[in-house]
């Protein structure tokens, strides 16, 4: 078995499992239960300050866990900050990424005709624009969420970690960027209920990015990015103390393209190290690693023990032809970075350490929405390293197959009844995983 041990020494990483802590004080909306599928209405200024008020069908991967709901997002002028007054000694991940309202609903070819939109693009539009689209949305059925890859591998985390399996429960955190408007209110609300805590405040009179993803018939999906306050992130004082507390920093890869963060991405990094907490990287998109390649390597190759990626992104980086094999890119880029983790889709995965790699077949599943399958098995391997796994194909095992429960459903999130099935099955054999010994060059 190959053994992990080394990538957490004791003089650097002296404990990855966090005292308990009172539970953080939770603000909370108005949420009606009713049965049936509803329309969502959506009513939206063109100033600024938005009026907003959302009704979504929250159902499938979210927090309703299969009920839909009606959920009604008020303005938030005037509220109490959600940062919470009680924390724990040491956040056990905290995620640094975008903070974005996801908006998703099914539309026919004449609206986005009507709009001007072209079909299966994806757009960054302005305020006014995404104003407009939402207004001719009023109606429509979609789906609300506290969006993005990033929210999509803390969610699934914190549910894997919320039970007593295998060690204490798991504190986990987001930093981002939102605003005091309605949506942002929305978005660290539902991170709240499934346990991520968004942990920065919100900008005063900024706007909530947003992304609205509209697909047709035909299953091709439209998507329209508004970055709003997302756009920016800023280390201040409050963000540097939440880093020296953390015990893995991920650094979300589309951040690598947002004016002004990579001195942030930097400066949290060094800082993370300074702490003694571990370094993860998503590479999120290969558009993004293309537009941004010398600041992906300066940060994967300085600050990165953990690197998340699948297969093209991977061979984006090392800037290598498409035929090359994932196993000998996870090869080479495991020569400079402690941990790499390459996703192959159904063909499986492949963990590389110290210039060697292992191949993890993928859990049988029947497919239904691959969409978030490399968010869920992150997740995986994160959940592994705090729980002290030292076998590194045991470790890929258990990733697996928390992906394979997410591709085989509808929705990106990994529900909390399968994530209690899955931390309960893992128990087991956790402590024989954690028993693993011998050196990856042996394999």
């Amino acid at each position: 078995m190959a053994s992990l041990s080394y990538l957490l020494p004791s003089s650097r990483f002296p404990s990855l499992l966090p005292k308990r802590f009172s539970p953080l004080p939770i603000q909370t909306h108005t949420f009606v239960r009713r049965g049936g599928i509803r329309s969502a209405s959506v009513s939206v200024t063109s100033s600024n300050r938005s009026s907003v008020k959302v009704f979504a069908i929250l159902q499938g991967g979210d927090e309703s866990e299969g009920e839909e709901e009606e959920a009604e997002v008020r303005g938030c002028e005037g509220e109490e900050e959600m940062v919470p007054s009680v924390s724990p000694e040491r956040w056990d991940v905290l995620g640094l990424g975008q903070a974005m309202v996801d908006f998703s609903g099914m539309v026919e070819d004449e609206f986005l005709e009507k709009l001007g939109i072209e079909k299966g693009t994806r757009k960054v539009v302005n305020h006014e624009e995404r104003g407009r689209v939402l207004r001719a949305m009023d109606g429509c059925t979609y789906k609300a969420a506290a969006g993005g890859s990033l929210s999509n591998t803390l969610v699934a985390l914190a549910r894997l970690g919320n039970r007593s399996v295998g060690g204490p429960h798991l504190n986990i955190a987001m930093a981002g960027s939102v605003g005091s408007d309605p949506l942002g209110s929305f978005y660290r609300t539902k991170l709240r209920r499934a346990n991520v805590h968004f942990l920065s405040k919100p900008v005063k009179d900024g706007t909530t990015g947003t992304v609205i993803v509209l697909t047709t018939p035909d299953a091709q999906r439209t998507m329209l990015a508004y970055q709003g306050t997302s756009s920016t992130v800023s280390y201040d004082p409050y963000l540097a103390s939440i880093v020296s507390k953390t015990n893995i920093l991920i650094v979300e890869g589309y951040l690598f393209e947002l004016p002004h963060t990579i001195e942030t991405i930097k400066r949290a990094c060094e800082d993370a190290h300074a702490s003694g907490a571990l370094v993860a990287v998503t590479a999120s998109d290969v558009s993004c690693i293309n537009r941004c390649h010398d600041d992906f390597w300066d940060i994967i190759g300085n600050h990165t023990d953990i690197l998340f990626a699948n297969s093209n992104e991977a061979r984006a980086i090392c800037n290598i032809a498409p035929s090359e094999a994932p196993i000998s890119v996870a090869r080479h880029l495991s020569q400079a970075i402690p941990l790499v983790s390459v996703t192959d889709g159904v063909n499986g995965s492949y963990l590389g350490v110290k210039g060697e790699a292992i191949y993890v077949p993928p859990s049988p599943c029947r497919p239904v929405d691959t969409c978030g399958a490399g968010d869920a098995y992150a997740s995986g391997i994160l959940y592994g390293v705090l729980r002290g796994v030292s076998d590194l194909k045991g470790m890929g095992a258990l990733a697996s197959r928390v992906a394979a429960v997410v591709v085989g459903q509808q929705g990106t999130r990994l529900r909390v009844h399968d994530a209690e099935k899955l931390a309960e099955s893992f128990e087991w054999h956790l402590e024989k995983l954690r028993l693993g010994s011998d050196q990856i060059s042996s394999l």
